[in-house]
């Protein structure tokens, strides 16, 4: 349900026409580009960000092969399903929309415990292999994936700064109210992903 739903909010972000997240505004350039839906290219960016992992001796699990494709399909269903809008009084709804459906899909994929998506491997694979932070790491990566989606026509505004603004937080309320009891019942083993020293981590892209 959460990757599903990631992508439906990812499909209200697009619908909206105002700024995508970095990793989406890298799929919207190479859709542009490819004639492929986003969707498409989200699955086949998946499929290729996991095989990274494998230099680095990181282990996908359930969660991570079901990320690369449920998240693309989702996306492209509901847009199949949603109309376009011109109108600011329908795109700022489905912007503000989008991004608190995203925050909850990450606190409900993460606490299922599944395994990282690959976007979240490649970061920490990157962690362990540089001994940088996961905050330096992460905004390197979607600092390149950004500039990249922007170069090839993607959607980067308005959006994208709420997003990058508003995604920490949201992400780390769900990943406290999905949070799953562990085997002594108390909740502690979401809440200690909720709370970590590093909780940025978990905001990424499956």
């Amino acid at each position: 349900m959460g990757l599903l739903l990631y992508g439906a909010s990812a499909a209200l972000m697009v619908r909206a026409g105002l700024g995508l997240d970095p990793w989406d505004v890298f799929h919207q350039g190479i859709s542009e580009r490819s004639g492929l839906s986003i969707g498409t290219v989200t699955i086949i960016a998946g499929a290729a960000v996991l095989l990274l992992w494998w230099p680095m001796r990181e282990r996908p699990g359930l969660g991570t092969v079901s990320n690369v494709f449920l998240v693309g399909l989702s996306m492209d269903a509901t847009l199949w399903l949603l109309p376009h809008v011109d109108a600011l009084t329908y795109r700022v709804p489905l912007l503000l929309s989008g991004v608190v459906l995203n925050g909850a899909a990450t606190g409900l994929y993460i606490s299922a415990r599944f395994g990282p998506g690959p976007r979240d491997g490649l970061m920490t694979g990157l962690h362990k292999i540089t001994g940088r932070s996961i905050r330096l790491v992460r905004t390197g990566i979607e600092v390149v994936v950004l500039l990249t989606g922007i170069l090839l026509g993607g959607s980067a505004g308005v959006g994208t700064v709420l997003y990058a603004l508003a995604i920490g937080p949201l992400a780390q309320f769900f990943l406290r109210v999905f949070a799953l009891p562990d085997s002594a019942g108390t909740g502690e083993g979401s809440r200690v992903v909720a709370r970590g020293g590093e909780p940025e981590g978990t905001v990424l892209r499956g």
